[in-house]
């Protein structure tokens, strides 16, 4: 893979370019040469509890942003979704308060009653009214669109429990699945990628730490794919993996000699 093919860098953030609140190595001078060569930079992340400018707000505190840059969640995916599949329709939105108030500034009819949508985002104010009230959406038969799968997140020494642990829950309170579910590896959020860049697929790649979220996207979306070694993938484990990368990093700070 050349570097001189790509127009379009995806970049998963906690693992590929930062661990925590530490940057990994010299990652601000390699995404300032990769600006210089006039390759979009989008920061992408499953992530749907938070609103993008918090995320930028972090990628500028570590000295990671410039406003040549664009950060797409999954929720801001799924607003897409929703926009494009079913506009003007009342759906029921369990979300954290500012993302929910982002989808309703976006044109999201917001409403629990007659929902013929049930939006399911990662949700860390979640309460027991939510989840009954969401549950009863689902056995009238609202189509049912959750933001991204991770069964877990890390947090503090420990990894808490993410929006796809909601889906079992889901599962045997109103025997549903998502009818889509829209984040990584979902090609979903990779055609609001095509769609909001005008590139080809072949102009796009995604450099990640995970094998089944951000190289399978990739994959399943027909970008070229960049693993990193620098966060949650070990070689043992992509040995033994089905998933295979187009191209292996120890970080993403080889990116520019490795793709000459």
């Amino acid at each position: 893979m050349k570097l001189s093919e790509i127009k379009c860098l995806l970049l998963d953030m906690d693992g590929t370019v930062y661990l925590g609140d530490r940057p990994i190595g010299g990652v601000g001078r390699t995404l300032s040469a990769l600006r210089e060569r006039v390759i979009r930079l989008i920061f992408l992340t499953n992530n749907s509890s938070k609103t993008e400018d918090l995320y930028r707000e972090k990628l500028a505190r570590l000295g990671l942003w410039d406003d040549r840059d664009a950060v797409y969640t999954s929720g801001m995916a799924a607003c897409a979704y929703l926009k494009a599949h079913f506009p003007g329709k009342k759906t029921f939105i369990v979300a954290t308060e500012a993302v929910k108030s982002y989808f309703e500034r976006e044109g999201i009819l917001s409403a629990e009653k007659d929902a013929e949508v049930a939006l399911l985002a990662y949700d860390t104010e979640i309460t027991y009214e939510k989840i009954a009230a969401f549950d009863r959406c689902l056995k009238k038969g609202a189509y049912y669109v959750a933001t991204h799968p991770d069964v877990t997140c890390p947090a503090e020494e420990v990894f808490v429990p993410d929006l796809g642990s909601f889906f079992k829950l889901f599962e045997a309170s109103a025997g549903r699945l998502p009818d889509v579910v829209v984040g990584k590896p979902s090609p979903v959020m990779g055609e609001e990628i095509l769609r909001m860049t005008g590139l080809s697929r072949a102009e796009i790649a995604m450099a990640g730490d995970r094998l089944n979220t951000d190289i399978l996207f990739a994959i399943n979306s027909r970008f070229r794919s960049i693993l990193v070694l620098s966060g949650e993938t070990t070689e043992g484990a992509l040995a033994a993996s089905a998933v295979r990368p187009d191209l292996v990093l120890p970080s993403i700070n080889e990116i520019l000699k490795e793709t000459e």
